[in-house]
């Protein structure tokens, strides 16, 4: 965890904090999008569980994340990813900060489980995979 959240203090210019929060979003979202494969992922990251636990504890203002709560069903898991993202900007982090997220932690998760096993989950998410692995 201490690699991914001093890559991402660079990327996003940030304090350790704050990049241990948002990487702790995001795996707690795979954990829970993608149980099996994203279960997996936090268990080989040292300090992983811990970051998902406080990014987890982070209250923030009811707003579009209050209206979120139960609408995940209705349109097919998407409403995670909105919430997901909600909270990063809640966070504070900018459009700019949150692909350069995107792209360390996915990187970091790559190296961790592979490939194969990463794009079973960003296969899942409209366009993320041609983000993440354009066609060039």
């Amino acid at each position: 965890m201490e690699q991914l959240v001093a890559q991402l203090k660079i990327a996003l210019g940030v304090d350790a904090e704050t990049a241990r929060i948002a990487a702790g979003h995001v795996l707690g979202f795979f954990q829970k999008a993608f149980p099996d494969i994203g279960v997996e992922l936090v268990d080989k990251i040292p300090g992983a569980r811990e970051a998902v636990a406080a990014a987890a504890a982070m209250r923030y203002k009811r707003n579009l994340l209050g209206a979120l709560g139960g609408v995940g069903s209705v349109i097919g898991g998407k409403a995670e990813v909105l919430a997901l993202t909600a909270k990063l900007t809640a966070m504070g982090l900018s459009p700019a900060q949150l692909q350069r997220l995107a792209k360390v932690v996915f990187l970091h998760a790559e190296r961790t489980i592979g490939r194969q096993k990463l794009q079973k989950m960003t296969d899942t998410i409209p366009k993320l995979s041609q983000f993440l692995w354009p066609q060039g």
